[in-house]
């Protein structure tokens, strides 16, 4: 076939059927988050496979346009690592939207590059206070520690426990927790029975308990992420005997997330706590994304609040590309994103458009066992619940 005669039916078929449309590009997602370190077991593999059960209930590509995820390690709250790799993201892969962060410095410093290059981010986890002021083209789709843990305090108040003795990882969000839950409980004329901070390394809690024991508190607020911390504070508080002299072990949620509970033993029910998500919300929409999330976690765990995260933020990629036809501008997607509303795996959530955090439910609930495993089952609700650390 000669080149004129390709030509000529080149042109004919334009005529028929019209113009050619172009394919449209890859969607690019820059998740960093971590996928080595002590850290990767509940992060960066947690946030995938949050993302991917969103994929996979709702399909890889909107608007014409296939989502890629591009995976960058972050082990550590390092800001200049993160920085690094924020740069990489925009600069050579050429990413739509920054996401992920367990760590507040790493979000901070990915926050910077956003900015600058006005690509839009959208944080999973990082959860302090107020970090969003000075990143416009940020959003935050999971949580902070404020607004979890101050419902905790309330219904302590409103069931007339009294002098609650907290015990927290010495770190920034064990520190958030902490005074979140103080300035709340003080809010009623409660008063602290007393506060310790241990070492982020602490798993002998033995000099810890005499302490608590010997101001008689009427319950205990912990906060220990680590799940050697957590499994041997909640033994150490049972082997005292503090449950049976009617001490109540209260818990920031993330202390006994499913990557933690799975680690506990019986001596851990009873355990209340308060959070935004757990795997056992009683709803349809939650029902499919567990299922979902199964199909990729290692040994079909359940998800935490740190995949429901990653699931939401889909959404919100998903709804704003959507509305925009394909393209992905960065105002236009801030105030898409602030004015987003819709049903979660973790109920219903809004945006509060001056700080860009998410609005949401909080649960108080009680470490039961359901079909031999150990879950958080919700029964009270605190509604519409926003960051009570930035007022």
């Amino acid at each position: 076939m000669s080149a004129t005669f390709r030509y000529r039916a080149l042109t004919l078929s334009v005529l028929i059927f019209g113009a050619i449309p172009a394919i449209a590009d890859d969607l690019k997602i820059g998740l960093i988050a971590p996928f080595s370190g002590p850290s990767s077991d509940a992060g960066g593999p947690e946030m995938e496979s949050g993302m991917r059960a969103y994929l996979k209930i709702h399909g890889d590509t909107v608007a014409g346009r296939k989502i890629v995820i591009i995976r960058k390690d972050a082990p550590s709250p390092a800001p200049d690592v993160a920085r690094r790799l924020a740069q990489e993201l925009v600069t050579r892969d050429k990413v739509d939207v920054l996401a992920g962060h367990i760590f507040t410095p790493t979000a901070i410093a990915a926050g910077q590059v956003s900015t600058q290059a006005k690509v839009p981010m959208l944080i999973m986890n990082a959860a302090t206070s107020g970090i969003l002021a000075k990143m416009p083209y940020t959003a935050r789709a999971s949580f902070t520690l404020a607004q979890t843990t101050a419902p905790l305090a309330r219904w302590a108040n409103k069931n007339g426990i009294k002098r609650v003795f907290t015990v927290v990882a010495d770190y920034a969000p064990g520190i958030d927790s902490e005074t979140a839950f103080l300035q709340e409980l003080e809010k009623s004329g409660n008063s602290a029975a007393g506060s310790i901070r241990v070492p982020l390394d602490t798993i002998d809690f033995a000099s810890y308990i005499r302490r608590i024991q010997d101001t008689q508190p009427g319950a205990v607020f912990a906060f220990l992420p680590a799940s050697d911390q957590a499994k041997n504070f909640i033994k150490a508080f049972r082997e005292a005997g503090l449950d049976k002299a009617g001490v109540r072990l209260l818990a920031e949620g993330g202390m006994v997330h499913p990557a933690i509970s799975m680690t506990l033993d019986d001596d851990a029910i009873g355990t209340v706590s308060s959070h935004h998500y757990s795997d056992d919300h009683q709803t349809a929409v939650n029902a499919a994304f567990v299922a979902a999330f199964k199909t990729f976690s290692p040994g079909g765990r359940a998800p935490s609040y740190i995949a429901v995260g990653a699931y939401d933020a889909m959404e919100m990629l998903f709804q704003a590309v959507k509305m925009q036809e394909g393209k992905l501008d960065p105002d236009r997607t801030m105030q898409i994103w602030r004015e987003m509303a819709w049903e979660s795996p973790r109920g219903p959530v809004r945006f509060d458009p001056a700080s860009r955090d998410i609005v949401q439910n909080v649960y108080i609930r009680k470490l039961e066992r359901k079909n031999g495993a150990l879950v958080n089952v919700e029964f009270e609700t605190f509604a519409n619940v926003d960051d009570a650390g930035r007022q």
